[in-house]
């Protein structure tokens, strides 16, 4: 848990989370009034949040750093649903679901995350009807996305796989230098495989052949797309 210089530049940052901008100013006082020394928490890289069928109760905000949401198969495979940064949102309450039930989350770097209980939460929601929308949209883009990410990976092969979630990686979390977009993320070949459910042998290869042919820039942990070349393919 964290001192209370922490928990006040938490205040000050929420109404920089995505769900709450442009807010009433009533609405986010009363979230401010739910933050507090013991719902804040610090985790340190690769720190387990949360297992299948032992999720957390309440909303769960990130402050600072990556969070990782995966589902395994019977093989232990592990197949990448999301990836949160900072001003993302997961968990649930009685009146909605941010679909990670069944889900592992696991810290990509150090991160900090608040938390609101749902006995909180729901005043909030059953009072202020402009936030219970921002949620049913913000669920809807989740399922929107996750059945997308679903349907590219199910039906494309390996090299189809790497390149789409790389994109998709650019997309969210891309710095652009030179034509290329820098994925600001420090991946493995390993972290890659994960991701997408393969081994890291195989994902090896396909990441040498994308550099060979341009698509990609790699080195230790880092990786950069060039857009262009890898729309054409996806296209």
């Amino acid at each position: 848990m964290l001192h209370d210089e922490a928990t006040e530049n938490i205040t000050s940052f929420l109404p920089q989370i995505k769900i709450f901008e442009s807010l009433p100013a009533e609405i986010i006082r009363e979230i401010e009034q739910l933050v507090t020394r013991s719902n804040t928490y610090k985790f340190s890289k690769n720190s387990i949040l949360q297992t299948p069928g032992n999720e957390r109760n309440g909303l769960f905000f990130v402050i600072a750093g990556k969070l990782r949401f995966y589902k395994t198969n019977s093989a232990g495979k592990q197949h990448t649903v999301c990836i949160l940064s900072e001003g993302g949102m997961f968990g649930e309450v009685e009146t909605f679901s941010l679909g990670t039930r069944g889900t592992y989350v696991e810290t990509m770097e150090d991160s900090i995350v608040f938390s609101i209980p749902t006995e909180q939460f729901e005043p909030l929601l059953s009072k202020y009807s402009e936030l219970s929308l921002r949620f049913l949209s913000e669920i809807s883009k989740r399922l929107r996305d996750q059945d997308e990410l679903v349907e590219k990976l199910v039906f494309r092969d390996l090299r189809g796989k790497v390149l789409y979630f790389l994109n998709r990686l650019s997309k969210k979390f891309g710095i652009e230098e030179n034509g290329y977009q820098k994925i600001d993320i420090p991946l493995t070949h390993q972290e890659l495989a994960n991701m997408i459910g393969a081994t890291r042998e195989a994902v090896s290869l396909i990441l040498q052949e994308l550099s060979n042919e341009g698509i990609l820039v790699t080195s230790r942990r880092m990786v950069m797309i060039h857009i262009e070349k890898a729309m054409k393919e996806l296209d």
